[in-house]
């Protein structure tokens, strides 16, 4: 369907950005700079944003994984809090190895499919707001996967958030445990914070 056919059906379509492209060449092989200019300026203008060069706090991650339901919103794939990941990897450290550089060939993969963290909708970088409203749980793979691209760029769908009362990525089964064996969070300062955060987090949801 042509452009002027989908506008007499009233479905118009945004033009494709490389035709964009093209009739800007095509206006500057014909001499006429201002209209290539024109041409970007209105079909593909340019957006410059700040790069997100933020940390947030483990209470920010905490509450923004438990309104998620700790659900990857760009996959729909459950994912596991950061503390029980890591006292896996302290349990099992031959079955469920983690480096602590995160070497990949000494990391389980599980570290990056399954490890929470927070992403913007839609990138800082390209305009969006660094507020909750914009933020959603995705895992440290699809994170980088997506990196500053929208959402329909990648052909990507945002999944609805899941309930944390039925899914809390191991949560409840990571305070319980260190509760019960106090020696290992003694010997990890990580765990020590993630143990102080989600108690404090689960205090403010009881």
């Amino acid at each position: 369907m042509t452009g002027e056919n989908a506008v007499a059906n009233g479905s118009a379509q945004p033009p494709q950005k490389a035709d964009v492209l093209a009739r800007a060449c095509a206006a500057l092989s014909a001499g006429e700079d201002e209209a290539a200019r024109a041409i970007i300026d209105t079909d593909y203008p340019l957006v410059i944003g700040a790069a997100a060069q933020r940390r947030y706090t483990l209470s920010e991650m905490l509450r923004t994984f438990y309104r998620d339901g700790f659900v990857d919103r760009y996959s729909g794939d459950r994912l596991i809090h950061p503390g029980a990941l890591r006292t896996l990897s302290m349990l099992l450290p031959k079955e469920f190895p983690a480096h602590p550089n995160g070497k990949m060939t000494e990391t389980h993969f599980a570290l990056w499919e399954l490890f929470p963290t927070i992403d913007h909708v839609d990138p800082v970088s390209r305009g969006g707001v660094d507020e909750a409203t914009n933020w959603v749980t995705t895992s440290m793979l699809r994170n980088s996967a997506k990196a500053h691209w929208r959402l329909d760029e990648l052909g990507w769908i945002l999944h609805p958030p899941g309930d944390a009362q039925h899914w809390d990525g191991l949560s409840g089964w990571f305070t319980d445990y260190l509760t019960e064996h106090p020696g290992l969070a003694s010997s990890s300062s990580y765990l020590r914070r993630w143990l102080r955060a989600t108690r404090a987090v689960q205090a403010e949801r009881a």
